[in-house]
């Protein structure tokens, strides 16, 4: 049974079961069914069948799922882009990806109205193992993203995977969702859910935003499986009631897209005793995650930093440096061979050349992490690069320097990222003018944050600016970051 096959059951065996909750917004899995089968009648009569991918812009609207699925189910991968980014991000994510259309909830509820809400005669499109499924794009250190084309076998991998390790009750599950379906921490929550017949529960950015709406929700929301990043975690237990009687029925903290450190971990297992506490990796380009390890008061015992666990079973990990392999625990670049490894960046077969290759007949993704085995575990040691993680989302430091030097007042930019207890906290920008204007520091600040977030998403933009005459330079000539990570 293939995973569209998996989901559309749901509205046969459970047609009333709620298959998506956003505030006053529910959807059930009949719901879900008919209007993506809809959706897709529409999308198969205006497309050319080119696998062209399909732009789904929103939030977290019901209409974000049926976009989803419509398009797959036309024989389009879809990808999605969240309401906050600036219009300047979403033309450039067009152009590259070539998008065939671009869907909004509204949009998607004209084109169910068009051919109805139960066609009849359709044909659903069910991908091949190699054909996309999705198409999520990062940032590109060249200020440009760069699109990560995900397979229906790269993904279904991965779900069979965390179904198979997890041991989720079919039919009974209530999901968090706290990431965007732009950062692909939510591809766990959204497909481990429909893939069970589980109930997706999403947080929208106002709710995460307002403390005092935030733990009414949660209180609220019945959830059984917790994911997010482990920033948001960390977040939440800064209040103290936040703990097991405001979510009873969680028996699960799932974690991935930034380091989990020992403090969160420990947190959570004094407040919830009774909850398991799991720590996972992977880029993107691996699809969501590709290790995973039970953090317990054994492994915090043992370990600090906390290991991100072993490989999933159909899937590859080594430590490379300069090409060949290390063995033992030598540190180097962290490796991913498997069936989760994407295809490559859409339409850039240059950038795709230098990252993925072939090992042991596998696809495989040079990660530009850091890592090392001990004890049969990976453990995570930073970046090769100027890539860095930031409350969960992958940034190129390179990209936002470079929309920095296209704002008209700036000669020179250099960005770097304020690290407490071993991780991002946020992102400072030392500041070369080409001219001083009258303004204060903080009226430049202001009038450089808002050009900016018409160039880049909220997360991208710095939070802290330094105007400085010159920079540093290193006895090579280079802009020495050491010493401007200093200032902060």
């Amino acid at each position: 049974m293939n995973l569209l096959q998996r989901i559309d059951r749901w509205s046969k065996e459970s047609p009333k079961q709620i298959a998506h909750i956003c505030g006053d917004q529910t959807l059930t899995y009949s719901e879900l069914n008919n209007r993506s089968n809809a959706l897709a009648v529409s999308l198969a009569q205006k497309l050319p069948a080119d696998h062209s991918p399909v732009a789904m812009l929103g939030h977290k609207e019901s209409e974000m799922l049926i976009g989803f699925l419509g398009a797959v189910k036309s024989g389009h991968p879809y990808i999605p882009l969240d309401s906050s980014f600036p219009s300047q991000r979403i033309d450039a994510i067009m152009e590259t990806a070539n998008a065939s259309m671009l869907l909004t909830p509204e949009r998607v509820r004209a084109l169910i109205a068009e051919s109805g809400p139960e066609p009849s005669g359709f044909e659903i499109c069910y991908p091949d193992l190699n054909d996309p499924w999705y198409v999520i794009f990062t940032s590109g250190s060249t200020g440009n993203p760069k699109g990560v084309v995900i397979t229906r076998g790269c993904l279904e991998s991965f779900v069979h995977w965390i179904l198979s390790e997890q041991h989720f009750t079919e039919g009974k599950e209530i999901f968090l969702n706290q990431a965007p379906f732009s950062f692909d921490l939510s591809v766990m929550d959204l497909y481990s859910s429909l893939a069970t017949g589980g109930t997706l529960f999403s947080l929208t950015k106002d709710v995460i935003d307002d403390a005092k709406r935030l733990y009414k929700v949660l209180a609220d929301s019945n959830i059984t499986v917790w994911v997010s990043t482990p920033s948001f975690a960390q977040l939440c237990l800064l209040d103290p009631s936040f703990d097991k009687e405001l979510l009873p029925r969680t028996h699960k903290f799932w974690f991935c897209g930034e380091t989990l450190t020992p403090e969160v971990a420990a947190g959570l297992l004094k407040r919830f005793p009774n909850s398991e506490v799991w720590n996972t990796y992977g880029p993107t380009e691996a699809t969501v995650a590709t290790t995973s390890v039970r953090i317990d008061q054994d492994a915090l015992t043992r370990y600090s930093p906390l290991p991100v666990g072993r490989p999933k079973p159909d899937s590859q990990i080594q430590i490379f440096n300069n090409g060949d392999p290390l063995e033992g625990q030598e540190r180097g670049e962290i490796v991913i061979a498997g069936e989760n490894v994407s295809i490559g960046y859409i339409h850039r077969p240059d950038l795709t050349s230098r990252a993925f290759f072939e090992l042991d007949g596998m696809r495989a993704y040079h990660t530009g992490d850091l890592g090392h085995f001990q004890d049969g575990l990976l453990f995570f040691d930073g970046r090769i690069d100027f890539q860095i993680k930031l409350h969960g989302y992958r940034i190129e430091i390179g990209d936002v320097e470079n929309n920095l030097h296209a704002l008209s007042v700036v000669q020179d930019a250099a960005v770097i990222p304020a690290i407490k207890n071993g991780q991002a906290e946020y992102l400072a920008a030392f500041i070369i003018l080409k001219s001083r204007p009258a303004d204060t520091d903080f009226e430049i600040t202001r009038m450089l944050k808002r050009e900016l977030s018409e160039r880049l998403p909220d997360y991208m933009i710095p939070r802290k600016f330094i105007f400085l005459q010159q920079f540093p330079m290193t006895a090579n000539g280079k802009t020495d970051r050491r010493k401007l990570g200093g200032q902060l």
